[in-house]
């Protein structure tokens, strides 16, 4: 366990000095939510116009309990189980480490970033593939870069962002099947089934 924790540790330090301050900009703004407000637009208004009003509503009430499901295990994670202090925070690291970020949490494994991004990514890239061709590839490319973008900043771990993306996945595929079953159910009757 050791040598997982220690090889963690160098790839990190590898990738996080990777960066450069001609592109800290870029990572600044991938990592910050508030910016991805646009692309949540842009998916809510497919969300409406092949799935309705109930549809939209049904989908909005999952994407919410997904966030919070991400979150909230990965504050369990972080702070309960686990407590691994972040790069930026972490003895033999932090002095090495290329800090960006406004600010650096107590604990950092899993990220809930990760989390939250893959698991959109996949409920969203799932419930839309067949009428978005390559929505399913957009959206985990994405995933992929606001995940690294903590890696970048110097507050994860790789092994915080594959952790939270293996979450987000594993919660992204619930969130699909239920979002199946509920519109099935209760959504508008020109709604054909994915």
């Amino acid at each position: 366990m050791e040598e997982l924790i220690q090889l963690d540790k160098d790839l990190f330090l590898y990738l996080n000095n990777l960066g450069t301050s001609t592109w800290d900009w870029f990572w600044l703004f991938m990592t910050e939510k508030l910016y991805q407000i646009p692309l949540y637009l842009v998916l809510l208004f497919f969300f409406y116009k092949y799935f309705g009003l109930k549809g939209t509503i049904i989908t909005l009430v999952i994407v919410a309990a997904l966030i919070t499901a991400t979150d909230q295990l990965s504050n369990l994670f972080k702070n309960v189980l686990f407590m691994r202090p972040r790069p930026c925070r972490a003895e033999g690291v932090a002095e090495f480490t290329r800090f960006i970020a406004e600010r650096c949490g107590r604990h950092g494994y899993f990220s809930a970033h990760a989390a939250s991004s893959m698991a959109i990514a996949f409920f969203t890239g799932l419930v839309l593939q067949k009428r978005l061709k390559y929505i399913f590839p957009f959206m985990v490319i994405w995933s992929i870069v606001v995940s690294y973008s903590r890696i970048y900043l110097g507050v994860h771990y790789p092994g915080d962002i594959i952790t939270g993306m293996a979450i987000g996945i594993l919660l992204g595929l619930g969130a699909y099947k239920l979002h199946i079953y509920l519109i099935s159910k209760y959504g508008e009757k020109q709604h054909i089934a994915i």
